[in-house]
């Protein structure tokens, strides 16, 4: 866009930096709804279950927002190499954060439905796991806003503390559902917070492509 007229480089400029905002906006949401989802599990609240289904139309929209915003952009500006690169990592990443704000949305309804968890069973590794993949999501979301490569990098990073986490994870559920068959269902609805951290890693590996 070298030969463009001043104005019209501003008006592509504020374009990109409004894609990002709205990114930001909708991982804000998200980061929100995966905190509640975790709360009603973790700590057996109902009312932190209740916001994050609540928040999934707003997400929603906001996708689309940073769809067609992107597709704008691509079919008017043309833009070429790290500007290509942002736009087209922002519509992978959008689709993941609206992916991960479903998956909370679906472990805080589960999250209601079950009784509560007795002695037998250690909130460890799922605090834990759930703690990094909080911090993971915070910084992907600001390596994409902000162009840092190096925040970027260090949540790639991070992703193996995540993974083993996760099966430690696994393990404990397998083995609290063999001592009690009757523990199934709510195990297995406690899996349902790892399953966030696929979803989660997707939107870290765009954060790394783009960045």
């Amino acid at each position: 866009m070298g030969n463009e007229p001043a104005h019209t480089v501003t008006r592509y400029d504020q374009e990109l930096d409004r894609l990002r905002g709205i990114v930001a906006r909708m991982g804000g949401l998200v980061e929100r709804q995966t905190a509640q989802a975790i709360a009603a599990v973790v700590d057996q609240d109902e009312e932190a279950a209740i916001e994050p289904p609540e928040l999934d139309t707003e997400v929603d929209a906001l996708e689309r927002e940073a769809e067609m915003l992107a597709i704008r952009i691509l079919a008017l500006r043309a833009p070429m190499a790290v500007d290509l690169r942002m736009i087209v990592a922002v519509l992978k990443m959008s689709g993941d954060l609206e992916r991960i704000g479903d998956y909370a949305s679906s472990i805080a309804r589960r999250a209601m439905k079950v009784e509560p968890l007795d002695g037998a069973f250690s909130f460890s590794p799922l605090r834990a796991m759930a703690r990094l993949v909080q911090e993971n999501l915070h910084k992907a979301i600001e390596a994409m806003v902000e162009n840092d490569s190096t925040r970027a990098m260090e949540v790639w990073n991070a992703d193996t503390a995540v993974d083993e986490l996760y099966t430690a994870m696994f393990r404990e559920l397998v083995t609290y559902m063999m001592e009690d068959p009757q523990r199934v269902y709510y195990a297995v609805t406690g899996n349902m917070l790892p399953a966030v951290r696929p979803r989660g890693g997707a939107a870290r590996k765009d954060t790394h492509k783009e960045s």
